[in-house]
């Protein structure tokens, strides 16, 4: 059974308010640095996951120009065997089947030395993507590392003030027996700019919004 008066539920509301104002004033302080610091974090984490694509895809450039490599070497012992063969040949038919083998491994050869060559232009490219890539990195990584020192102050700055109002703050949720109105306080006040849901009237005018009339001013 709710024992709080009105009086005495509006006073404990406002103790939150003025709480939840301090530590706003303290996450004001921080600024956009939160979301920066985040931000290139994310942008970091995408440079890497390009610089691994580019390294797989080198990889397989030099694996396909291995692939080449290996393909001169086996027609050239194929031209070398098929010329011996033509040495013993028994009438023009072997020799011309054998000779339309030889000038087949000939184009083979040309074709992977084809391939060597654009893939080594390939390479290249591909260096210089992972070069910029890596250069990247390394002046975002620096900024991240200047933003987050600079975070860093002002977190050790506030800390104790922040772990000293939270604890304030739960004692001052527990002295709100109106759990209905708490929950449309933290509604209200979310949905809010300034972030009051609860002010002082002064003078007839309400802190925060200074309207006069009381219909004009939800909080």
């Amino acid at each position: 059974m709710e024992t709080q008066t009105v009086s005495q539920k509006l006073e404990a509301l406002l103790k939150l308010q003025s709480i939840d104002s301090q530590l706003d004033e303290l996450i004001k302080l921080r600024g956009d640095l939160p979301d920066e610091v985040q931000d290139l974090e994310d942008e970091i984490e995408g440079y890497k996951t390009r610089h691994q694509r580019h390294q797989a895809e080198l990889k397989e450039i030099e694996d396909n120009i291995k692939k080449s490599k290996e393909g001169i070497k086996e027609a050239e012992k194929l031209i070398k065997k098929y010329n011996e063969q033509q040495k013993n040949v028994r009438n023009n038919r072997e020799f011309d089947a054998i000779t339309k083998e030889v000038e087949l491994q000939e184009l083979e050869i040309q074709i992977c030395e084809k391939k060597i060559k654009e893939g080594k232009d390939l390479v290249q490219a591909k260096n210089d993507e992972i070069q910029k890539t890596d250069e990247l990195i390394k002046e975002r990584s620096e900024h991240l590392d200047n933003k987050k020192k600079e975070l860093d102050n002002i977190l050790t700055e506030s800390q104790e003030e922040e772990k000293r109002l939270l604890e304030e703050r739960e004692k001052a949720l527990k002295k709100i027996e109106d759990k209905t109105l708490l929950k449309y306080y933290e509604r209200l006040r979310g949905s809010l700019t300034n972030g009051l849901a609860v002010v002082r009237v002064v003078r007839g005018a309400a802190e925060g919004c200074n309207i006069r009339e009381e219909k004009d001013c939800d909080r």
